[in-house]
């Protein structure tokens, strides 16, 4: 589904990647897992277009898409959920999520099958999305997403400030993804949760993968090892 090829990138003329390679399989959830600065959320970016790459490849589905803009790949059938539960607080829930399914020909079908991911983003749609706890708020950011039935979903730490009955939640959503034949790029420091949602991991340290595996017993304190936590 993607593919990576010996990736460099970063902001300006600081390099953040240094020759990252690595593959996210069809209808699997592949995690990146690191430290606060190793370069997960750079990974991302580079792999949706926001930032360029310096040198390497990035291929969705077979095509070479490195010096595509990123609404180019949003339209070949990637979608990106950023860190932090981002949303447009003064709109409600539900305005929200109109603003993506509007004007397209599937959209309130899509938008109903978001809101069956999440039920309770159909009680608080008249809430300003300001006002939801920031569970609630990822929900909204992954419902959003959805709605452009994307392929691939790249997913930035989505149990940051979490309540841990979320997480599990949320945990369960991903993984369901993937049974709908949904492929997803999970970057997390949770590495529990990351372990038991992905079928793959990578360890990403200083801009370079230094471990990777499959998610099976014995993986969590692998990756624990490789992070010194």
């Amino acid at each position: 589904m993607l593919r990576v090829e010996d990736l460099t990138a970063g902001y300006g003329r600081s390099r953040v990647l240094h020759g990252v390679s690595l593959e996210v399989p069809g209808e699997a959830v592949t995690a990146v897992l690191g430290h606060n600065g190793a370069g997960k959320s750079t990974l991302l970016r580079a792999a949706l277009g926001l930032i360029g790459a310096g040198s390497g490849r990035v291929w969705f589905e077979d095509e070479d898409v490195t010096r595509l803009p990123a609404h180019q790949r949003v339209r070949r059938g990637m979608a990106y959920v950023p860190q932090g539960q981002q949303s447009f607080p003064q709109l409600t829930a539900l305005e929200n999520l109109r603003l993506v399914a509007d004007g397209r020909r599937d959209g309130r079908a899509a938008l109903e099958e978001a809101l069956d991911l999440f039920p309770a983003l159909r009680s608080l749609g008249a809430r300003r999305a300001g006002l939801l706890s920031g569970g609630q708020r990822q929900q909204l950011a992954i419902a959003r997403a959805l709605i452009t039935r994307p392929r691939l979903l790249l997913l930035d730490e989505p149990t940051e400030g979490i309540q841990p009955s979320v997480v599990a939640e949320i945990q369960r959503t991903v993984i369901g993804l993937s049974e709908r034949g949904l492929s997803v790029l999970l970057v997390e420091q949770h590495v529990g949760f990351a372990l038991r949602a992905a079928r793959r991991y990578c360890v990403l340290e200083a801009g370079r993968i230094t471990s990777s595996g499959i998610g099976e017993p014995g993986a969590e304190e692998r990756v624990r090892q490789a992070l010194r936590v």
